[in-house]
């Protein structure tokens, strides 16, 4: 059998070009609230010297974090050769990319100095988990840029295997240094925890999933080609799996909190007492963005259908969304505990949960970035040749059993 082949889109249709509008529409937004917050000062938005991480870290967080596990695909492909994934495996490093720039735009634009990112990128405290992340994001961008390559081209293909295995191990270690940014800040009580690193690979499993079946069912829905049922059921059921291993490992991280006495307090306030932490944590990230894809997804008949496996995808999206708000803005609305076994009583706050609203500004900031990543897949799939003509159940067996 000739090798399945990989097309790009027409992208001349109305729909293609309206998409295209909104999302340049958002990305627009997302500008103009950057330089307004540049001209007007932090004092627009809702962070303070108490927060100092707002909602575009939360944006920019889960879009890095999605940007790891977004290989996911590709490193099935290549790091364990499973032979039916390698066609379906270009959008997935794409879109990793994708992902990773629209994070890393956020945070370049919410530093209040753009212009200092030089400096982060040209001194080194070696000390610093964040200038470790300098390098880890970079080589992540370069690594499946070589990875993408690899698979287009037909000349360094035997390459393939050799670029994957690198790319799954770097991304690893990315989303290992991502947790660690928190688990690192032993001043913040919600933070401090080994646990984080795990949980972030696990949660990066369920994200980058996710993001990648909203972008593949979308466009073979939109260009007509032909998507099998057998394909999306199996791509349902491993992000069943993978939302079990994320439920887990929160769980796991809750426990182990709860069960050191120092810790007791800040897992009250968000686990029962924390207001909109609370409620974010049971019913948006468990309940919304856990349980109701999971019932989704491994139905024997909806886990077919690409409406039902859409509806889950954008759930998950949302739970993620709603546990990085828990994490990033409840962990530092958690008073510091400055002097541990001391009440302490100030005229700065000392022992007072903080309350945060988010601005508009920030918001868009934030939806601006995710923009970016949506319009840079949209042009990935114009201009490149990411996506198999058939993605049939058929199609990806014959190709699997040609190339063994």
């Amino acid at each position: 059998m000739a090798k399945l082949a990989l097309r790009e889109i027409e992208g001349r249709s109305a729909g293609y070009w309206t998409l295209f509008a909104a999302l340049g529409a958002l990305l627009a937004a997302g500008l103009l609230a950057a330089h307004y917050m540049e001209t007007e000062g932090h004092i627009i938005t809702g962070m303070d010297n108490q927060t100092v991480w707002g909602l575009p870290h939360v944006f920019a967080v889960f879009l890095i974090v999605a940007a790891s596990g977004a290989l996911n695909v590709a490193s099935i492909a290549s790091a364990f050769d499973k032979r039916w994934y390698k066609p379906l495996a270009p959008l997935s490093a794409w879109l990793a990319m994708a992902l990773l720039v629209g994070g890393l735009a956020i945070l370049v634009l919410d530093l209040g100095r753009p212009d200092r990112l030089v400096v982060a990128m040209t001194t080194y405290n070696f000390k610093s988990i964040f200038a470790w992340n300098m390098i880890l994001y970079t080589g992540f961008l370069a690594l499946a840029a070589v990875y993408l390559w690899t698979m287009l081209d037909r000349s360094v293909s035997r390459y393939t295997t050799l670029a994957g295995r690198a790319a799954f191990v770097w991304r690893l270690v990315l989303t290992t240094g991502t947790g660690s940014i928190f688990g690192f800040l032993v001043a913040r009580e919600a933070y401090a925890s080994a646990m984080l690193a795990p949980m972030f690979i696990a949660l990066s499993f369920v994200y980058g999933l996710a993001a990648y079946l909203i972008a593949f069912v979308a466009l073979y829905a939109g260009t007509g080609r032909a998507l099998g049922e057998a394909v999306l059921a199996r791509l349902a059921k491993l992000l069943g799996w993978f939302i079990v291993a994320a439920l887990y490992f929160v769980a796991v991280f809750h426990l182990t909190n709860l069960y050191m006495a120092r810790e007791i307090a800040v897992e009250r306030f968000l686990l029962a007492g924390g207001g909109i932490f609370t409620a974010l944590f049971w019913i948006g990230q468990v309940l919304l963005g856990s349980l109701v894809p999971l019932a989704l997804v491994w139905h024997p008949r909806l886990n077919r259908s690409r409406g039902a496996l859409a509806v889950a995808a954008v759930l998950v999206i949302g739970g993620g969304l709603a546990q990085m708000y828990v994490t990033i803005i409840g962990g530092q609305a958690w008073p510091l505990d400055l002097f541990p076994g001391y009440e302490v009583r100030s005229s700065f706050y000392d022992g007072v949960i903080h309350h945060y609203v988010p601005s508009l500004p920030e918001a868009l900031l934030g939806i601006g970035g995710m923009a970016l990543s949506a319009l840079l897949v949209l042009l990935g799939v114009k201009f490149l040749k990411l996506a198999p003509e058939s993605a049939s159940a058929e199609a990806l067996a014959a190709q699997a059993g040609a190339e063994a």
